[in-house]
């Protein structure tokens, strides 16, 4: 026997359609590779509880549904009678499975700058992974920056776990949602008890500013902090000194999965290549749907819904039944994603930071030099200049470095296509997997 539905991710969206799946007389198994349900935004430290209401989620499924965690899915294939979901955990496991729903999140957008590459410079989310996952502090004296409303709950989160934050540099200027008012009302409480966390520690807020350079030696000591005009370009910089850097520009959706099973895409508002869905979160391929970040960034409560919506669906039959409120919710949301995605846009003067040595590519350790070098020999694309100076070859395949590459090509962002959606070792391919039947 096989399962009814594999769901991959186990985070908001995941969760909530695996136990709605569930409730409906599914078997359902959920495989994650975290060591504990709830992914970026419900992540929790080894023995805390999470968000309540995400907790007790966590707890139906568990007795409603297989739970399989610490599983690093790397790919699935389409059978004669369903899928087959491939991972790796203590061992390489098989498993077998009719339908498929794709709850895989996203991961940091960085943008690079000299000296990013210096020990101490993180993203944002991963300070904040660390905090959560953890309760480890990034550093001592830390500095936010880049741009988005993401910025806010990193640094309150860090200021108010004892670190000093030196401050937080929002690259964006205006209001943000100053022209989307009735979308902003309902966040305005969250985000003003953000910058209330802040100004009670006296954390300097920016805007129209950004960390534009890096500095030390064998470890992060300072950053250049520049004031920007409306496209980025540098008006004026100052020095800050730090031990931190956490820095973000937005979220790439992690749909490579879905890319190797052939679901169509589309961009996203920001352009971000997006897996592309019906009204009841089916992919173009029959038997797979996908919810949460794949399908655009929108937060937690947006990919808890398309999570219940894409439940409710494969169900099917009157319990399959999506109710009208739980649609209009969902497009109200989907809305203030757009509008957030437009409020704070990633702006080309970003590229006037860079020097001819600035790492593009951190992994192979390619310099803009090199790119542009390989534009200078023909190169057209993003791809070709992959191909002559070999930056995304590394160990993150092109996750950190994808974006920037991209734009310096002057190319619109392309779908991953990745055979192997994860890292995994020789190794662990080499070994025969272990069957994983219900």
């Amino acid at each position: 026997m096989t399962y009814d539905l594999a769901v991959i991710g186990g985070g908001p969206a995941g969760v909530a359609g695996a136990l709605t799946a569930a409730l409906a007389g599914l078997r359902v198994v959920l495989l994650d590779g975290g060591p504990r349900l709830g992914g970026q935004y419900f992540r929790h430290a080894h023995g805390a509880e999470p968000e309540p209401r995400f907790a007790r989620q966590s707890h139906a499924l568990g007795q409603r549904a297989e739970v399989l965690l610490k599983h690093q899915v790397w790919a699935v294939s389409r059978e004669d009678d369903g899928f087959t979901v491939h991972a790796h955990g203590a061992a390489r496991t098989e498993t077998q499975a009719r339908r498929l729903l794709i709850a895989t999140g996203a991961h940091d957008r960085p943008l690079p700058f000299p000296g990013w590459d210096l020990p101490g410079v993180l993203t944002a989310g991963g300070a904040q992974a660390l905090l959560k996952g953890e309760r480890v502090l990034a550093g001592r004296r830390i500095v936010v920056a880049g741009t988005g409303p993401f910025l806010l709950p990193v640094a309150a989160g860090l200021a108010g776990a004892g670190a000093e934050v030196a401050g937080v540099f929002e690259a964006s200027g205006g209001l943000g949602l100053a022209r989307h008012p009735v979308m902003a009302l309902a966040k305005a409480g969250e985000a003003a008890g953000y910058a209330w966390a802040l100004a009670a520690r006296r954390v300097p807020y920016r805007r129209n500013h950004a960390v534009i350079a890096a500095h030390g030696e064998h470890e992060l000591r300072a950053v250049t902090v520049a004031r920007l005009d409306r496209d980025w370009n540098v008006l004026g910089t100052e020095e800050l000194e730090c031990d931190a850097l956490a820095v973000g520009y937005g979220f790439v959706p992690q749909i490579e999965l879905a890319v190797q099973l052939g679901c169509g895409t589309r961009h996203d508002t920001d352009g971000t290549p997006v897996v592309d869905v019906d009204a009841r979160q089916r992919t173009s391929v029959p038997g797979v749907w996908a919810a949460g970040e794949p399908t655009g960034v929108g937060g937690w409560e947006l990919s808890e819904i398309e999570g219940r919506v894409a439940g409710l669906a494969l169900a099917g039959g009157p319990a399959g039944e999506v109710p009208g409120l739980l649609l209009r919710r969902r497009a109200r949301l989907r809305a203030f994603a757009a509008a957030l995605q437009s409020a704070y846009p990633v702006r080309p003067g970003w590229q006037s930071w860079l020097t001819q040595d600035t790492l593009i590519c951190r992994c192979e350790e390619v310099p803009l030099s090199r790119v542009r070098e390989a534009q200078e020999l023909g190169a057209t694309d993003a791809r070709s200049i992959k191909l002559l100076a070999r930056p995304g070859m590394g160990w993150c395949q092109g996750r950190m470095c994808g974006y920037a590459l991209a734009c310096l090509a002057g190319e619109p962002q392309q779908p991953p296509r990745r055979p192997i959606a994860q890292p995994i070792s020789l190794g662990a391919l080499a070994e025969p997997p272990q069957k994983e039947y219900r």
